[in-house]
């Protein structure tokens, strides 16, 4: 049903400069859109919805903060973005129908949230999916491409001084790649990889086919596909049917010298099999951006294996991300009060 005379009270719970907020009220003019900048944490760099650690509110602060919070109808991001205020906001304000979230996989905070049934089917929750499609594509290909060109070895012997014989390199354009999970950033990973020459693979529950994909193939078939191909792209969000989907039995079965780059969510991997599977060569690079617990722990194996590209959760990161998520943001916004279906709700089951 259509609200045309109804106005929305969104309130800004993570930093957003006044810039986008001019852009979103221009694009949904049904929006009022209530923000107190002196109780936002300053970003230190595009993309930063934390905020600056160091930002502290007063008391009084805290209590006008969260008297903002209980006063809206939709909030712009998790209150700090932490999963606790979620759960404070949902229980102090039963006028809280949507909430949007920064991150893809915002769906791990909500379950951390544990709000309660009544909760979960009251407050819609959306995710920013598909804003960081092209960084994490391009971060897929980049690990690929680090893996086929031996960038240990050659930064090895540059730290060395070292001129040796040369080598043969592998050609991106000659390999089989298996990308699993064909969500938005997987078909663009996909997409790149044939305008490079490879073949691809791809996991997925349905049989239908995907373009830019040679193959599809159900995900229960991985420890057999990972034997005829060269380079793996982990896609995945993290729920309880995704974990450890990459693990020992599936490592077993690699070519050795096989790539992984992981752009999902660390909990896709079994990290102690993929230790194993670096220190006998099974997998001869691993280019990660994500981990089964963030930060790394610093006795990690991972951080001294030479073989292993850490990258610390920025591979989507860019100068346009905060746009695109405040331009999804306005097309949410509305649809929900228009009564359309929201982008990117949250699944209440599986998290994602």
């Amino acid at each position: 049903m259509t609200r045309e005379d109804h106005r929305l009270r969104v309130v800004a719970a993570t930093p957003i400069s006044e810039e986008l907020i001019e852009m979103v009220v221009a694009r949904e003019p049904r929006i009022d859109f209530i923000r107190d900048q002196e109780l936002l944490p300053p970003m230190r760099f595009p993309g930063d919805h934390s905020g600056d650690p160091s930002f502290e509110r007063a008391p009084e602060q805290q209590e006008r903060f969260e008297a903002l919070i209980d006063s809206a109808e939709v909030l712009y991001g998790l209150p700090d973005e932490s999963a606790t205020a979620l759960k404070r906001a949902a229980d102090a304000n039963p006028d809280l129908r949507w909430v949007q979230g920064m991150p893809a996989g915002v769906g791990g905070q909500v379950k951390k949230a544990g709000l309660t049934a009544d909760q979960l089917e009251r407050v819609a929750v959306t995710s920013s999916a598909g804003v960081h499609v092209g960084p994490l594509a391009e971060f897929a290909v980049f690990g690929l491409l680090a893996g086929a060109k031996t960038l240990p070895r050659l930064q090895e012997q540059q730290r060395e001084h070292r001129w040796t014989d040369r080598w043969n390199m592998k050609h991106l354009g000659q390999q089989t790649i298996l990308v699993v999970g064909l969500g938005s950033i997987g078909r663009e990973t996909a997409r790149k990889l044939k305008a490079m020459g490879a073949k691809v693979i791809g996991t997925s529950r349905h049989a239908t086919p995907v373009e830019h994909v040679d193959e599809v193939v159900h995900p229960d078939s991985l420890a057999e596909v990972v034997a005829r191909v060269d380079g793996i792209v982990v896609t995945l969000p993290g729920t309880s049917a995704t974990e450890k989907m990459i693990d020992a039995r599936v490592l077993a079965n690699v070519v050795p010298g096989t790539t992984l780059v992981n752009v999902g969510r660390g909990t896709v991997i079994d990290e102690e099999a993929l230790v194993a599977a670096l220190a006998d060569g099974r997998v001869g690079f691993a280019a990660l951006d994500v981990f089964a617990s963030e930060p790394l722990s610093e006795d990690s194996p991972l951080w001294d294996s030479p073989h292993v590209l850490v990258s610390p959760h920025t591979a989507a990161v860019n100068s346009e991300e905060d746009r695109l998520i405040a331009e999804l943001f306005a097309e949410n916004a509305r649809r929900y009060l228009d009564g359309e279906d929201l982008i990117n709700r949250v699944d209440t089951v599986e998290f994602y």
